[in-house]
Formats: structure tokens, sequence, C-alpha cells
């Protein structure tokens, strides 16, 4: 017989080091030890065992890439959880100039595991909702018809989206803006769409994004957001 979920184990996997290596892997690329390691500002060795108990518990999976071991969260349903959990998390003020400038490009542009936050992710779920190519019915967000063929000419298979078992389309609450941006199939579609026409680039060592002089230009003449 079941008793009540254990709250307490899943919480006791994401604290200290180990928050550490989740949050670098809601960047949503794979990433070795090392590379964990030196994210979190921890020994390898120390690293190592971390990961081992998140192995364990279910939160991250492993996967060989050559000659090398890459991690990744479990899945889409872990990354929420951990957005959830930083959404009532206390803010934490910056150790130093280094943590503060990486903190602003994280509120300016980021990824959510697989879709994009920060204030320009809000800005383009903002953007979306006024030019009525989604709107917000129930919780979820419907694709309208207009919609559906816009986002169709941007490149997107939108019948291959609706088939994934996931959300389609999603709201999501935005840590650091307090709002909604968009998540699901639909919203990591267009993240990857976007990075594949270098509208962002990749801040090395973090899961912030970097807006390009072409990103700007789209922005501006596809969704009308003047950054």
């Amino acid at each position: 017989m079941l008793a009540d979920a254990d709250l307490a184990a899943v919480a006791e996997l994401m604290s200290g080091h180990r928050a550490a290596l989740l949050l670098a892997l809601m960047g949503g690329r794979p990433l070795n030890a090392g590379e964990l390691a030196l994210r979190a500002g921890i020994s390898p060795s120390l690293a190592s065992a971390h990961l081992s108990r998140l192995l364990d518990g279910g939160l991250i999976a492993v996967e060989q890439q050559g000659r090398q071991r890459v991690y990744r969260l479990a899945g889409a349903q872990v990354a929420e959880v951990i957005e959830a959990m930083l959404g009532v998390a206390p803010s934490r003020t910056a150790s130093g100039l280094r943590e503060s400038s990486r903190g602003e490009l994280l509120r300016r542009a980021r990824t959510c595991y697989d879709h994009l936050a920060g204030a320009v992710g809000v800005a383009l779920t903002d953007s979306l909702q006024r030019q009525r190519v989604i709107v917000l019915e129930d919780g979820s967000y419907r694709l309208t018809d207009p919609g559906e063929r816009r986002l169709q000419a941007l490149g997107l298979d939108i019948d291959a989206l609706r088939s994934q078992r996931r959300a389609f389309a999603r709201p999501c609450l935005d840590w650091t803006e307090r709002r909604p941006h968009l998540a699901g199939t639909l919203g990591a579609a267009i993240a990857e769409q976007l990075l594949a026409q270098q509208w962002f680039t990749r801040v090395p060592g973090t899961r912030a994004l970097r807006v390009t002089d072409a990103g700007r230009s789209g922005l501006r003449d596809e969704f009308a957001i003047n950054l």
C-alpha cells in the first residue's frame, strides 16, 4: 500500500552542489562531468559523486558520446519541476561582478531546458499572443489557424510537434520575469529554429543566450520586438 510521495527525498537531491549541477543542465545541452564540475565550482571527483546520486534519484540521465559520458536532465518533467521551484526560491545576491554580469545575461535571455526564457522569451510569447498566433485557453496555449500557417512558413512541422508525447504549447512561469513564457513542443521548436537561424548564440559556460544583430532585426521585423 502506498503512502504519500516522498517529497523530502527529491528536495534533498536538489540541495547544495547538486542544485548547481541541475541548473547547469537546465540549458538543455548534455555536458560531461568535467564541464559540470567547472560550472558548479567543485572538483571532478566531487561532481562525479553528486552525479551518481542524481542518477540514482532519476533526475538525470547519462549517455555515451564517442569516448565520453555526458549527462542531461531525465526529461522535460524534471525541467518543469526545477523551473517551478525557481519561481518560489528566494533571490540570492551576486558574490561579485562576474556573477552579477552572468545574472544579467540570464535575466535577458536564456534557455529553460529546451525553450526560450528570460525577458526576451516573455516578450516573444507576448508578441505571439498580440498577433493571435497563440491564444490562452483553459491554462494552455492554442495555436490558431493563421498562427499555424505562419509558423509553418518559418519551417516548423506542426503535425510532428503535436504527435509528441508531451504538452504541445503551455505557459511556463518565468522565474526572473514572474510572467509566463511559451513551453512545450511548440516552444522548443521555436527556440531550435531561432538558434539555427543564429538569432541567438549561446554564452559559453552558462545557459544564457546572446541576441545577435540578425536576431535583433528578426525579432523587430517578424515579431515587433524592439530590443
